[in-house]
């Protein structure tokens, strides 16, 4: 079915401001096609749909409290209305993979992979998979190595977790009891899972240039998570990972930005008013270009929430704060075909009042996939 959206405020497009929007099989287009439906799109904003590149929301629609699990079909079926809820048309579950078992266990990592793929001709966002590797997962590697041939393309983010676990005053010292409760393990024998984790140290500089080579082989694109330092960022720059995810400190994100690779960080931080753990806050780092794309991490509604309070504020103009949530993560990951409100472009799209953020309606490969006012839909 074809589509004109009629009078919304349009952002995050070629040409913005009031003005009809057409879809035409799927994709935007120039000019209306004649057997068009109209959508009523007046007093609302028209962008486009949102690009989320890490959020493991999902994880609490498998595992809603600790040691409860339900069975991953339901959970990613789950996920996806919320999503499409939220004005998430394309998302990356950021599948953690641990030396850990339970809930971030290489085996839960394995169903999740299986059930996507049954359920895939159900969703209606365009769900893929942020292969979050712990880098002492070291018995995972030739499994995710494996992975990176999956279609659609994945990608790869290298999280270290497990050495901050030994550092005195650390988050994830204090920590440790949680933690433990999550792999459904005893405080003793979760020690001693660490220990012989830690005895392997000398083993992760080669795992990790494995599975980084093995990526550029696959042309899949790598994220490294919570950099410290401009070091940090360089050393991983070497290796090909391209992505500074949730950098830790103003200096990693300034060396990202300085060679132009994209930096994310987190939509919560910037609804919140700062990084729960504080690590770089997120929204003077969008206004200073050290934060070129917002994800959700663990929370779906904090991007349309994000994009409403930094256009709001009035430091940033309304297209500059929907290349953070759109175009510029869509640019991150090499998705050319979505982003941006333009002629040719899949015609993935977001509408939502602009005085009281809430989605109105989700149009997807152009077919209505929310409608809040179905009387705004016109023959």
């Amino acid at each position: 079915m074809n589509w004109t959206i009629e009078g919304g405020q349009v952002v995050g497009g070629d040409v913005t401001g009031v003005r009809d929007v057409h879809i035409v099989d799927g994709l935007l287009a120039d000019d209306p096609a004649p057997d068009a439906r109209r959508f009523d799109a007046r007093g609302l904003t028209v962008a486009p749909g949102i690009i989320d590149l890490h959020g493991d929301g999902f994880e609490r629609n498998l595992s809603p409290r600790t040691g409860v699990f339900f069975d991953h079909e339901t959970a990613l079926i789950e996920t996806d209305r919320q999503l499409i809820a939220n004005g998430i048309t394309t998302a990356y579950l950021a599948m953690t993979i641990s030396w850990e078992p339970g809930l971030r266990s290489l085996k839960m990592a394995q169903a999740l992979v299986a059930a996507l793929e049954v359920v895939r001709p159900r969703l209606i966002a365009d769900i893929r998979l942020q292969f979050r590797w712990e880098i002492y997962a070291l018995d995972a590697v030739e499994e995710v190595e494996r992975w990176l041939a999956l279609e659609p393309k994945p990608t790869l983010a290298f999280n270290d977790h497990f050495t901050p676990m030994f550092e005195k005053g650390s988050r994830m010292a204090r920590d440790l009891k949680k933690l433990a409760a999550r792999a459904g393990l005893d405080d003793e024998a979760y020690h001693a899972l660490n220990e012989r984790t830690r005895a392997r140290a000398a083993e992760v500089p080669a795992a990790v240039a494995r599975l980084a080579a093995a990526a550029q082989a696959a042309n899949v694109i790598c994220f490294a998570h919570d950099e410290t330092t401009a070091e940090m960022r360089q050393q991983h720059r070497a290796l090909g990972i391209a992505v500074s995810e949730f950098p830790l400190s103003r200096a990693a994100a300034a060396e990202a930005a300085t060679h132009g690779e994209a930096t994310v960080l987190g939509a919560p931080n910037v609804v919140r008013d700062g990084s729960h753990i504080g690590a770089l806050d997120a929204e003077p780092a969008s206004r200073e270009g050290l934060c070129t794309a917002l994800a959700s991490d663990y929370y779906y509604p904090s991007l349309l929430a994000a994009a409403a309070r930094l256009t709001k504020t009035g430091d940033m103009d309304a297209d500059a704060v929907w290349a953070l949530v759109s175009g510029n993560p869509a640019d991150a990951v090499g998705l050319s075909d979505r982003g941006r409100i333009a002629a040719g472009r899949m015609a993935d799209l977001v509408l939502f009042r602009p005085d009281a953020p809430g989605v109105e309606a989700v149009f997807r490969r152009g077919a209505p996939a929310l409608m809040a006012s179905p009387v705004r839909m016109k023959r």
